[in-house]
């Protein structure tokens, strides 16, 4: 039985998911505050968080911070009450993977977890590639997460995984916002747009020798992005 973490400061609403989400036969933890909520989330397995951005003690945007820096990569759903584009790509780059506006349907919730759980069985790499891949000095095993330069260990967000093996599935490929968007975040709402650009942004830290002029991921301007790999590293 999945395990959902949910995490408000306001009973009735914790109630009201943790109803809906055990009649759809998950097992539910509750926590009403950003510290019980950190310790649960570092101590236990879950399969998602559900986790309201405004807490007590330790707000939403700080919990996503602690777990993504403790690599904890457990799929969070954000809860906020406010309407401001910045909360919530603030909590995306950080590592949420998805975001609500309350009030919502509980219907719409017990949707996303169901999609975050698809998203979380990805599919294996393509048969033209093996389970390695390299970019110049970089390696990636396409199960872990983490990528490999020399000795150092450089470690991908959830979201990160995600964008970086949808790319190597499409390797030589065009990709538009659009297509990444869809199959990456499960949606076609223009605020992910330019969350698109900052994952990219972060993957190219992580493996360009210069971020500015990219040898693997590189910008097809008006159309969207393509990663290359020579052939000798395929």
């Amino acid at each position: 039985m999945a395990r959902i973490l949910v995490v408000d400061d306001e009973p009735t609403i914790r109630q009201l998911i943790t109803y809906n989400l055990q009649q759809a036969h998950y097992a539910v933890t509750e926590a009403a505050d950003g510290a019980q909520a950190l310790e649960l989330a570092l101590n236990q397995d879950f399969n998602c968080i559900v986790l309201d951005l405004m807490l007590p003690k330790i707000d939403g945007i700080e919990v996503t911070k602690r777990l993504r820096s403790a690599d904890v990569q457990t799929p969070i759903i954000m809860l906020t009450a406010k309407q401001e584009e910045a909360d919530k790509i603030i909590g995306l780059e950080l590592g949420a993977d998805d975001y609500m506006t309350k009030p919502f349907s509980p219907r719409e919730l017990l949707a996303r977890i169901k999609v975050i759980g698809r998203r979380g069985k990805l599919k294996t790499a393509t048969a033209d590639f093996p389970q390695t891949v390299h970019f110049g000095p970089v390696s990636w095993q396409l199960d872990q997460h983490h990528l490999v330069n020399g000795e150092a260990t450089l470690s991908l967000t959830k979201k990160e995984y995600e964008l970086l093996k949808y790319l190597v599935e499409n390797v030589g490929k065009i990709v538009s916002r659009e297509q990444i968007m869809a199959s990456v975040w499960q949606t076609q709402e223009s605020v992910m747009s330019r969350m698109v650009d900052i994952q990219i942004s972060h993957l190219r830290d992580k493996i360009e020798p210069d971020p500015k002029e990219a040898q693997f991921l590189q910008t097809v301007r008006g159309f969207g992005y393509r990663l290359e790999v020579s052939e000798n590293e395929k």
